[in-house]
C-alpha cells in the first residue's frame, strides 16, 4: 500500500509541476509576443499556435487539480438547508458524477486525440492531437481523484485560504 501512495504522489507531483511549467511558459510566450510586437513590429510565427496549445493544457490540467483541491463551484448555502445523512449521500453523487465526467474526458478525449492524429498545427508543424491529447489525461487524473474521495481518502495537498486564517 505505501508503495501505491507513494506511486500515487508521485504521479500527482509531475502533473502539478506540468500545470505550473504551462502557466509559466504561457506567460513567458505572452510576455515575448507583445514585447516584440511593441517594440520591433515583429511576431514569432509560432507564438500564437504555442500559446493556445500551452492555454489549453494549462486549463483542463487545472480542472482536475480544482477537483484534487476541492475548490470547484459549490452551493453549500443550498444544501446547509438540509441533513448531515442527506449531505453525505448527495456528496456520493456528486463523486460519482465526477468519476463519470472524468471517464467521459478519457473516452472521448482519447477518441478525438486519435481522430486528429493525422492533422498538423500549421506553425509549428505538431500533431493536432496534442492539443487534444490534455482531455484523456486531465480526465484520468479526475476520475483517480473522484474514486479516492468516495472513499474518504483525502487528495488536498495545499491549505485553504480559510484554514490559513
Amino acid at each position: 500500500m505505501n508503495f501505491i501512495k507513494k506511486a500515487g504522489l508521485w504521479i500527482d507531483s509531475i502533473f502539478e509541476k506540468a500545470a505550473l511549467l504551462s502557466l509559466v511558459a504561457l506567460i513567458f510566450v505572452v510576455t515575448m509576443q507583445v514585447m516584440t510586437r511593441k517594440l520591433f513590429n515583429f511576431v514569432f510565427f509560432w507564438s500564437e499556435e504555442v500559446t493556445l496549445l500551452l492555454l489549453a493544457w494549462f486549463a483542463f490540467m487545472s480542472i482536475a487539480i480544482g477537483f484534487r483541491e476541492y475548490i470547484h463551484l459549490g452551493i453549500d448555502s443550498f444544501t446547509n438547508l438540509f441533513s448531515k445523512k442527506f449531505n453525505k449521500v448527495w456528496d456520493k453523487v456528486i463523486m460519482l458524477s465526477t468519476l463519470a465526467f472524468g471517464m467521459y474526458l478519457v473516452i472521448q478525449g482519447w477518441d478525438f486525440t486519435v481522430l486528429m492524429m493525422d492533422s498538423t498545427l500549421p506553425a509549428t508543424k505538431l500533431p493536432s492531437s496534442v492539443t487534444y491529447l490534455a482531455m484523456p489525461i486531465t480526465g484520468m487524473m479526475i476520475s483517480g481523484y473522484a474514486l479516492l474521495h468516495l472513499f474518504n481518502i483525502q487528495t488536498t495537498r495545499h491549505q485553504g485560504i480559510e484554514e490559513e486564517i
